[in-house]
């Protein structure tokens, strides 16, 4: 079976919702206006290009530290009091994936120590030889490098490899890459131009594991 590449945030972890609700919250407290309809924006991409899009959308002027204190603080209360959701299917998947000796690997715009201790306080980071976090590559996606590194390190070819994504922009990435992009939605639903782009789409994970199987 070929190796399988998975985004983590709105994949594997239901942190899509959870994290605009942050911002709202943080919103909220510090005056900013506009955070529901900017979050889209911002999903599937590195902290560096997040900050980029709030300065581009408020001004410099934009209150960055104060924000990204706040949101921290609000996600390491959730986070110490309930862990993470997980998506329906994960687990399954993954297990399904080891049990038949597929090679896994991880790739996230988030940093790599982030990733790996919500990975290992899931109980599932024994399941990726590779992780690749959005502090290992110097370009965002929908720039495909982050996919193609993971590609490198696996030891397969680009075009053996699914990618599991939630986001528009890891869509467009894998697709970039040359791999097969295989998208379960999260909080948007694919446009044509990401339909295009798309092997598959699914409603969760449970499809993708029934897909692989064939």
């Amino acid at each position: 079976m070929n190796p399988v590449i998975f985004d983590m945030d709105g994949v594997i972890f239901d942190t899509e919702h959870l994290t605009l609700s942050l911002w709202i919250q943080a919103g909220k407290e510090l005056g900013i206006p506009g955070l529901v309809e900017l979050y889209p924006s911002v999903i599937g991409t590195t902290a560096v290009r997040t900050s980029e899009i709030l300065f581009e959308r408020y001004g410099e002027s934009f209150p960055k530290a104060d924000f990204d204190r706040r949101v921290r603080e609000l996600y390491l209360e959730h986070y110490k009091r309930e862990g993470l959701p997980v998506k329906p299917g994960a687990e399954n998947l993954l297990s399904f994936l080891s049990a038949h000796a597929v090679s896994m690997a991880l790739a996230s715009s988030t940093r790599t120590e982030l990733v790996r201790r919500e990975l290992k306080d899931a109980g599932f980071i024994k399941y990726f030889s590779v992780i690749i976090g959005g502090d290992m590559v110097s370009h965002s996606k929908p720039h495909p490098e982050i996919f193609l590194k993971a590609a490198e390190v696996l030891g397969a070819a680009p075009g053996d490899c699914y990618v599991i994504e939630d986001s528009f922009n890891g869509i467009r990435a894998a697709a970039a890459a040359g791999m097969h992009p295989l998208m379960v939605p999260d909080m948007i639903q694919p446009t044509e131009e990401i339909l295009a782009l798309t092997e598959m789409v699914f409603p969760s994970l449970n499809e993708v594991t029934a897909y692989l199987s064939i």
